[in-house]
């Protein structure tokens, strides 16, 4: 079989998907780096520790819809990008198996 082309919106979903969860993933760890700083600048002196709390929170909000907006604009470039080169050359030859029908 050969891939002769790719869903654009279809790719550009899913992979707005996907980069949503990095984003979540990556907004976690930054906002438990920032929670981590926040502990150290309120053990340093009494006022500063607001700073990286709002920042850590900000960043499990904001990182998942930037990197989803980011994704599904890079699944749509990809997708038409595919769409023109496999018209020109041919696509992904792929080999598939039929799988045991599951009851």
């Amino acid at each position: 079989m050969v891939l002769k082309s790719v869903g654009v919106l279809s790719a550009a979903k899913v992979m707005g998907a996907v980069y949503a969860a990095m984003g979540l993933i990556f907004g976690a760890f930054m906002s438990l780096i920032s929670v981590l700083g926040a502990v150290a600048a309120q053990q340093e002196q009494a006022g500063g520790a607001m700073s990286p709390l709002i920042f850590g929170v900000g960043a499990v909000i904001f990182l998942p819809i930037a990197y989803g907006i980011g994704g599904f604009i890079g699944g749509i470039i990809s997708a038409a990008i595919y769409n023109l080169v496999a018209g020109m050359i041919g696509g992904l030859e792929l080999d598939l198996q039929p799988s045991a029908p599951q009851y």
